[in-house]
């Protein structure tokens, strides 16, 4: 199969500036690329750092992998893992803190595109949707082994899907007639025959391909992890910048912040003394009406930032 032209693969760095400028605070410091993606955020920092600072990247993706091998810089180092993983490795190579954060949770126009990868309803191809095609089950063989009542769940909780009842019997009964559901064309042949109405200029299969990508990956979840890693590793003053593309990140980002922005009053010891709030909320940021224009994409994104508080005088 011959892949897509080279200019569908190319990848336009959403809240490029944006970002950069919020998280960047002191050029000296050691900062954190939690999604490597195709290396816009990580590029940009590496302009702005001085010559004694550092760039530690993260990706799943063995070809965000393969495209950080085209960055020849002392100060960059990239791993092949989750950033939920980014306290481990940071003290696998002594680092006791950094300056700051950035996380771009959006998937990259490459991998959307590229039709090898099932992540897109665009091209009929084998239903995958694995971050990293090395380890984990796939969509299709998710959808194979669960049962309706999961597949339904999935479909409403992470795809905010009103219509996951119908479309996860739709893809139970087809797997009994011995026909299992094993490409993405397959897969939005059933939810287009499952869903009755549909939001004008929307697919019909956005939202189940949406939630079977965030079921396979674990995203949420690793989403939680990676945020109490960063909180742990920033020093004070240090900066988090997470970019977001829908309600359930958001929901999860937002609620953190304003979590760790309050005093934590512990209920089972009413006297003990209240600890210091640990965040400060900074901004809530939108690509510009230029940004969107330009790139449809980055429509749904959302960035915020926070900072880490000083710590309390003992």
């Amino acid at each position: 199969m011959h892949g897509p032209a080279a200019s569908s693969l190319q990848h336009r760095t959403v809240l490029l500036h944006e970002a950069v400028d919020a998280v960047l605070t002191d050029p000296q410091g050691v900062y954190i690329d939690g999604t490597f993606g195709r290396g816009g955020h990580s590029r940009l920092l590496l302009e702005r750092l001085a010559p004694g600072g550092r760039l530690i990247a993260f990706d799943k993706d063995p070809e965000a992998i393969e495209e950080a091998t085209r960055v020849r810089d002392p100060r960059f180092s990239i791993e092949q893992t989750s950033f939920a993983r980014m306290g481990d490795v940071c003290a696998e190579r002594g680092v006791g803190a950094v300056q700051g954060v950035l996380l771009d949770l959006g998937v990259s126009s490459p991998q959307i595109d590229n039709p090898a990868r099932g992540f897109s309803f665009r091209f009929d191809a084998p239903l995958d949707m694995r971050m990293d095609p090395s380890r984990g089950e796939t969509a299709a063989e998710f959808l194979a082994r669960a049962t309706g009542q999961q597949i339904a769940e999935v479909l409403r909780h992470y795809g905010e899907e009103r219509f996951a009842v119908p479309i996860a019997k739709a893809i139970v009964a087809r797997r009994e007639s011995g026909r299992p559901v094993r490409t993405t064309g397959e897969l939005s042949e059933v939810v287009a025959r499952a869903v009755k109405t549909r939001e004008p200029g929307q697919d019909p299969a956005t939202r189940t391909f949406q939630a079977l990508r965030i079921q396979v990956n674990a995203e949420l979840e690793e989403l939680e992890q990676g945020l109490n890693q960063a909180l742990a590793l920033l020093a004070p003053g240090g900066r988090l910048a997470v970019i977001s593309f829908h309600s359930l990140e958001d929901r999860i980002v937002k609620g953190f912040i304003a979590r760790h922005a309050k005093a934590q009053v512990d209920r089972r010891a009413p006297f003990a003394p209240v600890p210091e709030p640990r965040l400060k909320a900074l901004a809530r940021i939108k690509p510009s009406t230029a940004e969107v224009a330009d790139n449809p994409r980055a429509r749904s994104a959302i960035l915020r930032v926070a900072e880490r508080t000083e710590a309390p005088l003992a």
